[in-house]
């Protein structure tokens, strides 16, 4: 093994993501060679990390774990054991893993968990526009001149949201398809234009398609989802 940045290292062994591993060890959790770690720090194949106190290193590949799950409302997307409601605690699986972004507790539909830590960061970065698909409801009836406007973009949060692409399903329903992940986004553009969401269900993240897995279930990811997840994130 090549030396590789620390952050990368501890997500690598499927303890967190890089963006936690830089929050342990800025708050001095993580040690390098029983030496106190610094951000930036790299690693080589004789090198000891640990965090707070045991030794963490690579997964090798057939202990990568990724999941496709449909979350009901009500379940929020954070393994913080403290929530009651946490996805962790839901889930039950037998193995450390954590959830790739949020979907807000009142939305239900596809999330990703994984142990690979390396992997979160490729998939959220906003550069690289991976589309996330959604099943909207809104409180009354939407037009085409309105879909139209949330296609080209309103503003919230003290910025345009990017152009996304929208379908009619109904009189109050569409779909959006989304490059973004700002906080709440897709609640927040409806209700710029005056509409209350009734109901909000993701059913694709970028290949990765919901399909009819019932609501509170999980599979792992195929194969072919996996290999195509690795090529397009570069991993």
């Amino acid at each position: 093994m090549e030396k590789i940045r620390i952050n990368r290292y501890i997500a690598s062994s499927g303890y967190c993501s890089r963006r936690e591993a830089d929050r342990l060890i800025a708050a001095e959790q993580v040690t390098l060679n029983d030496q106190a770690a610094q951000l930036g720090d790299t690693v080589g194949p004789n090198d000891v990390v640990k965090v707070n106190g045991r030794i963490v290193r690579p997964l090798k590949d057939d202990r990568l774990v990724y999941i496709a799950f449909n979350k009901p409302v009500g379940i929020t997307s954070t393994t913080d054991s403290r929530r009651k409601d946490n996805i962790i605690d839901y889930i039950g699986y037998p193995e450390r893993i954590f959830p790739i972004g949020r979907l807000d507790r009142m939305s239900e539909g596809l999330i990703l968990l994984t142990n690979d830590g390396s992997m979160v960061n490729p998939i959220l970065r906003a550069e690289h526009k991976n589309e996330k698909e959604y099943e909207v409801k809104v409180d009354k009836a939407i037009s085409d001149e309105e879909l139209l406007t949330l296609q080209n973009g309103v503003p919230i949060l003290g910025q345009i949201t990017n152009f996304s692409k929208t379908k009619r399903r109904g009189k109050d329903e569409f779909n959006i398809i989304l490059t973004q992940g700002l906080n709440r986004q897709i609640r927040r553009m409806c209700q710029y234009l005056g509409f209350e969401v009734v109901s909000l269900k993701r059913i694709r993240i970028m290949h990765i398609n919901l399909g009819n897995l019932p609501v509170g279930a999980w599979r792992y990811l195929t194969k072919k989802e996996v290999a195509e997840l690795h090529r397009l994130t570069g991993k």
